[in-house]
């Protein structure tokens, strides 16, 4: 059910897609927008409607994401970087690959997502440590959890940094000066959201080598111009927001299991908490 024509000029009506229509917001008749991505920060800004139930499609994100994660977390260890390198330049010595079993993997949410990114390194021995909010039940995939304010011991003892958040007030630039310059060496690969993470302080912890290198699937601009300070940054591999492409049947399912929670009288496990922002 995609738009208003049609039925009873007061029928209410249940939406599907990226963004409501501009002539929809604020429409009373709208009782349930669903939306076909998993971030809904850019449909917050600015407020939601009271009374206006909000979901949002997850489906195999995770576990693409996942996959994601462990292969460049792989190919790290394995020194697929270096060895890139060395093909297009004359010969050099070689780095021995360093093993993933028993090295730190910092977790930065503890959502789908960074579930899925948990269960797939620790699938190939890393220590996973999950960063995430108090109330979040413990267990799961990851070996321990700890919420943010208690990361500070683990940032020096981290081989991979995973930023997995969501944008909310609370997140935006959370990966600054202070969180970054405290690595000892990580890589730090972020497929959360853009505006989580400083570029400028991102910049200056590659220069001084607290990060060994960076991934970037997400940007606060998307894609960035010629010209944008991400091209200058060293050591870092961008790769257009591609880690968790969402396909049609993901978001058929989960708008079916959004449903069928309504239709028993449950609140749907993908309904957005608007005032957490996720």
């Amino acid at each position: 059910i995609t738009g208003a024509e049609g039925g009873a000029p007061d029928a209410p009506l249940v939406l599907v897609g990226a963004h409501p229509a501009a002539r929809l917001r604020g429409d009373p008749r709208v009782r349930w927008f669903h939306s076909v991505n998993a971030g809904v920060d850019a449909l917050l800004d600015g407020g939601w409607p009271a009374g206006v139930l909000l979901t949002r499609t997850v489906g195999r994100m995770g576990e693409r994401i996942g996959q994601y994660a462990l292969a460049w977390v792989l190919a790290d260890c394995q020194g697929v970087p270096g060895h890139l390198a060395r093909t297009a330049a004359p010969p050099g010595a070689a780095n021995p690959p360093n093993w993933p079993r028993g090295q730190t993997a910092l977790v930065y949410g503890t959502g789908h997502i960074g579930t899925a990114v948990a269960s797939r390194l620790g699938a190939a021995g890393l220590h996973t440590v999950g960063v995430g909010r108090a109330e979040h039940a413990p267990g799961g995939p990851f070996d321990e959890r700890i919420t943010a304010g208690e990361d500070g011991p683990w940032l020096g003892r981290a081989r991979f940094v995973v930023d997995a958040l969501p944008l909310t007030d609370a997140t935006r630039d959370f990966f600054a000066d202070a969180r970054l310059s405290a690595l000892r060496g990580a890589t730090f690969l972020n497929v959360g959201r853009g505006a989580t993470v400083s570029l400028p302080a991102l910049g200056r912890a590659l220069a001084a080598g607290h990060v060994r290198g960076a991934v970037l699937d997400v940007l606060t601009d998307e894609p960035p111009a010629p010209g944008h300070p991400v091209w200058e940054l060293p050591r870092t591999t961008l790769t257009s927001h591609s880690a968790g492409i969402t396909a049609g049947t993901d978001i058929t399912a989960d708008f079916r299991a959004c449903w069928e929670a309504l239709r028993a009288g449950q609140a749907p496990e993908l309904a957005v908490r608007v005032g957490r922002g996720y």
